[in-house]
Order: C-alpha cells, then sequence, then structure tokens
C-alpha cells in the first residue's frame, strides 16, 4: 500500500474506529492521519433536525476521546464540504483524502465535484463502502434493475457474501488533544431531558447489541409489537451516526445464530429489519430525493386537506386517541417512538387527517433522534401509500383495534397520556366512546381534560377511499 506522511479522514455518518474502511485505510498508509466532520451548509443538503443534533454532539465528543487514544486528532468545521476539506487538506499538508461513501442524490454530487477537483491538483481521494450490507448497485433482479418489492431483496441480500468487519485502527505514535474539537455546539434548553433517553456513542451502540443478542432477540418477533416492551434492538440511533455499522451487526447476530439455534427465528426476523435499512437506501440511491417526491408518480395528483389545527394536534399529542398521543409524546420527550406506533401515527395522519405526508416527515426529522435520510422519508412513503412495495391504500390502521391488540393492558397509553390512567382497560384506548359514569369516576371531562377526538374513524377512512379512487381505477374501493 503507498503511504503518504499524512492522510485526511473525512468522517460523516461513520463515527466509529472498528469496521470503519476509510479509517483503516488511511492508518494503514500514512504516517500521520487527521479526522474531520463538516457541518455541512451547502444548500443541497437537508440540514439534520434538532434532536439529531443533539445526538451528534454527544457522538462527536466520545468519538474525539477514542480517537486521540490511538493518535489521530478531530477536528470539527462548519461551511461548505468542498471549501472545507480543501483548506482542511492545506492546513495539515495531506497527500491522501478517505471517506465512505453516502448515497442520497445531493451528498453524491457533493462527493464527486470534490473528488474530480482534488485528483485535478494531484491529491489521492478514496471512496469506501463502509455504511450499509451492500452497495446499492450490487443487489439486483434477474433483468438487472434495482428491487422494487423488498421480499425478493432480503432473500437476495441474505444469500449474499456479507463482507467481514474490520478491526480498528492500530495506535499510530503522536500525541493528540482533546480539546473542543465541536466546540461551536450549544445545548438546547429542551435537550437535557434527552439525556436520561439516549446513549450516543460507539460504546453504547456495542452494549445495546450485545444485551439485545444475549437477552430480547429470542423473543423478538413477537414483542418488537409490543410499544410497553422494551424488546426492539433500539439500535437505530447508533446506525443512523454509524456508531456500530451493519456488518457488525450482522456477522455477531449470525455468529449467535450458530452457537444458539434455537434464537435463530429471532435472530432472522432481526436481520431481516436490518435488511430493510439497505432497502431504503436503495431507493434513496436510485431515485430523486424521496423525502419530497413520491416515488409512485400517480400519488402526485393526491389532493392533500390543508387542516393546521389537525396537524397541531397531532403534533402534541392532543388527538384524543390515545396510542396516538402516547406515541407522538414519547417522541417530544425522548426524540424516539416505537416502530409500530410509527405506523400508526402516520397512517392516522396520512388517511385519516389526509395531511401531506411530507408534513409529518419533516416532524419526525426534527424530533427523532434517529432521522435518517433514507429511512425516514421511505417509511413514511410506505404508511401513505405512495413507496415502493408500500402498504396497500386500504391499509388504514385503526388506533383503537391496534391498541387493544398491541397494548391490551394500556400500559403503554397510561405511561404516556397520564390524564386518562384512571379509565378501565376496556375504554383505555376509546375514551370518546366511553359512558359518562366511567369517565366521571376516571376524572375525566372530554374537551377539557383530555380532547375530544380529532377524527371519526370511519368516516374518515371511507374519506380516503374515495380520494385514491380519484387517483384512478385501480385504487377504487
Amino acid at each position: 500500500m503507498t503511504e503518504y506522511p499524512t492522510a485526511l479522514v473525512w468522517l460523516r455518518n461513520d463515527l466509529r474506529l472498528a469496521d470503519n474502511p476509510a479509517l483503516l485505510a488511511a492508518a494503514q498508509s500514512a504516517r500521520q492521519v487527521t479526522a474531520l466532520y463538516i457541518h455541512e451548509t451547502d444548500p443541497s443538503l437537508r440540514p439534520t433536525g434538532a434532536a439529531a443534533r443533539w445526538w451528534l454532539h454527544q457522538s462527536l465528543v466520545r468519538l474525539e476521546k477514542a480517537l486521540a487514544g490511538v493518535g489521530i486528532r478531530l477536528v470539527a468545521r462548519t461551511g461548505l464540504a468542498g471549501d472545507v476539506v480543501r483548506e482542511t487538506l492545506t492546513e495539515i499538508g495531506a497527500e491522501a483524502l478517505h471517506w465512505n461513501r453516502r448515497y442520497g442524490p445531493a451528498e453524491r454530487d457533493i462527493d464527486s465535484a470534490i473528488k474530480a477537483g482534488l485528483r485535478d491538483s494531484g491529491v489521492t481521494v478514496v471512496s469506501h463502502a463502509g455504511n450499509l450490507l451492500a452497495e446499492p448497485w450490487t443487489i439486483k433482479t434477474g433483468q438487472g434493475k434495482p428491487y422494487s418489492v423488498f421480499t425478493p431483496f432480503w432473500k437476495m441480500l441474505r444469500d449474499t457474501q456479507i463482507a467481514r468487519p474490520l478491526p480498528p485502527p492500530e495506535p499510530i505514535d503522536a500525541v493528540v488533544s482533546t480539546e473542543g474539537a465541536d466546540g461551536t455546539y450549544v445545548e438546547p434548553h429542551w435537550a437535557e431531558k434527552l439525556h436520561s433517553h439516549c446513549n450516543a456513542g460507539e460504546d453504547a451502540a456495542r452494549e445495546r447489541l450485545a444485551d439485545f443478542l444475549d437477552g430480547m432477540v429470542a423473543a423478538y418477533p413477537g414483542d418488537r409489537d409490543i410499544p410497553a416492551k422494551d424488546g426492539t434492538s433500539r439500535l437505530s440511533p447508533h446506525l443512523r451516526f454509524g456508531e456500530i455499522s451493519p456488518r457488525q451487526i450482522w456477522h455477531a447476530a449470525r455468529l449467535r445464530a450458530e452457537l444458539e439455534p434455537e434464537l435463530a427465528g429471532g435472530i432472522e426476523k432481526f436481520l431481516s429489519e436490518l435488511a430493510w435499512r439497505d432497502f431504503s437506501y436503495c431507493q434513496l440511491y436510485h431515485r430523486e430525493d424521496i423525502s419530497r417526491a413520491p416515488m409512485q408518480l400517480k400519488f402526485s395528483g393526491l389532493a392533500w386537506r390543508e387542516a393546521p389545527e389537525e396537524l397541531g394536534r397531532w403534533q402534541r399529542g392532543q388527538t384524543g386517541l390515545p396510542i396516538i398521543d402516547a406515541g407522538m409524546r414519547e417522541l417530544w420527550e425522548t426524540g424516539y417512538m416505537h416502530n409500530r406506533v410509527r405506523m400508526l401515527v402516520a397512517s392516522l395522519l396520512t388517511k385519516n387527517l389526509q395531511i401531506d405526508w411530507r408534513l409529518g416527515e419533516t416532524w419526525f426529522w426534527d424530533c427523532l433522534v434517529d432521522a435518517d435520510v433514507a429511512n425516514n422519508p421511505a417509511s413514511w412513503q410506505w404508511v401513505a401509500g405512495s413507496g415502493l412495495d408500500a402498504a396497500p391504500y386500504f391499509r388504514i390502521f385503526n388506533p383503537v383495534t391496534q391498541g387493544e391488540r398491541f397494548d391490551p393492558a394500556g400500559d403503554y397509553v397510561r405511561r404516556w397520556v397520564p390524564e386518562i390512567a384512571d379509565l378501565p382497560d376496556k375504554w383505555v384506548h376509546k375514551p370518546f366512546a366511553a359512558p359518562e359514569a366511567i369517565l366521571k369516576a376516571a376524572r375525566i371531562t372530554l374537551g377539557q381534560t383530555y380532547p375530544h377526538s380529532v377524527v371519526d374513524l370511519a368516516a374518515s377512512r371511507l374519506r380516503a377511499l374515495e380520494g385514491f379512487a380519484q387517483l384512478g381505477n385501480e385504487f377504487a374501493p
């Protein structure tokens, strides 16, 4: 391998030491390595949401110390990526630049322009595959096209040889300061609540994976749907910032299944969810901005309702539908929401209320610590019906029956909507239908202590089906 005196590693969504191909390649080919994180201001890029910025800061603080331990300095700067990269290369006298690829259309344009410009000036630029199980252009149908349906995509990916994780870099003989690589960050007052719910960093990611495989994975296929249980891996924010790689998760889980065959069913389901992340990135890679454009073009003609008051009630968790309100309040308080409840709140917004999915996606983008450039819009489009392999137009989740099925004792609702906690189980998911005597005994006055339902679920379902029917005969009820 060619050796350079100094190399620069541009870190993006790969804030870890282990299984970081760009970082390892730089460390193996240079005598001195600097790592760079850029808070990018290019107008073509979507700014990171508020909750994710909080997580990013915590992650960078931990990463700076970890990198210093192997003799690599981390610097964090703000500006246009092309300008910052060139300035940093000149400042440290680096002759080589490494990064792990990213897949959004605007990000790829920026990276391509930087790569072309630097190569013309004699800088060696190397991009690496480090953020997915498989690169988006490698998983193709028999006709050489990207998959539009998840199940065959998953079958193909499952049978693909996934590269094994790489080791962290060996220590470089250097003394590195760990003073304020991300010193521009000022924590907003609302972020204090997140500290008790979130634990960022590579060490935390590894611990979470180990705990999940040690205890929860056996019951994962069923428990993942129960919002009152800690039945999911909770690895999504760690994956979003690359504190752990999907390859690390894949191989750790596969090894556990080999050693403990009784866990194979839970691990298979878990890995299929990890594969859904790759599927979302394939959608991102092969299309225009999926956070703005429906992936099924016929949905461009769908007439969304302008309903700011109803949108506000949804955002604040004041819809009068308990499991919806519980989810939205969990999101606001913790920066996270249970996976099944995410589907329910999205279905209510896009189908019962017929409010544009992009407004919901934008709210999630700002409030979720795991708001991901591919998963977030792909999942919203899946529920709204406009995505690839999307939920059928007639799949309109009923929040009452869903609550009764997946939160039968109301434990999740009672935690996040305490004003209705005294309702009997029979009524905790439908206070709007409870007899007056039941409400009085639970000290509930609808419209005062807890809101009336924001929408009639049956009537709004019919209205949604009629709206879909206007798009074409294939959507006729």
